[in-house]
Parts: structure tokens; C-alpha cells; sequence
């Protein structure tokens, strides 16, 4: 005599069939999402962003700022704008004197 899963059991059973199967499948789009991620930042770092030409980074008073070899585009990471605002008139007088052609 074989035994016959009742209607609730079955369901139970196909609920966490799919659960399983779904969560491996949203394992596999969070690994394609940071693959994605991480291939975009080795193509784009240190690139200027209006241009594509490479950023040199000039460290004055341990802010690193990164300006375009190309366009002459001036960047900032986070937190080096409020950096350079705290920076006294002469030091940042001396500042816009590293970009000066």
C-alpha cells in the first residue's frame, strides 16, 4: 500500500520546493548584480566622468582631489568638499593655485 501525501501536505511541499528554488535564484542575480558592480568600477576608476580620459590625483594637505588629464574637469570623493571648505583663504587661495595653467 502506497502512502499519499494529503492536499495540505502537497502544498507545504511545493511552497518550499519554490522558496528553495527561488532563493537560489536570487543568489544567482546578487552575484551577476555584484560581478556587474565590480566589472563597471575596474572599467570607470579613476576616469573622469564627463570625458572618460584618466584622473590624476594631486594630494594638497591630505585632500585627494582628482582632476582630468584631458577636459581639466576638477573631482571630488565624498567629504573633500567639506575638507576644502574649512581650508583658511590662503590655503585655499594656494589650492586653486595648483590648478591654474
Amino acid at each position: 500500500m502506497s502512502w499519499k501525501p494529503s492536499e495540505k501536505e502537497e502544498e507545504y511541499f511545493a511552497r518550499m520546493e519554490f522558496e528553495r528554488k527561488k532563493k537560489i535564484e536570487e543568489e544567482k542575480h546578487k552575484d551577476l548584480a555584484e560581478n556587474e558592480k565590480t566589472r563597471l568600477k575596474e572599467q570607470h576608476f579613476m576616469r573622469c566622468p564627463k570625458c572618460g580620459m584618466e584622473l590624476i590625483e594631486i594630494d594638497y594637505k591630505h585632500i585627494k582631489i582628482d582632476k582630468c588629464s584631458e577636459c581639466d574637469g576638477v573631482w571630488l570623493d565624498a567629504g573633500e568638499l567639506e575638507a576644502i571648505s574649512k581650508l583658511e583663504k590662503t590655503g585655499l587661495d594656494k589650492l586653486f593655485g595648483v590648478f591654474k595653467k
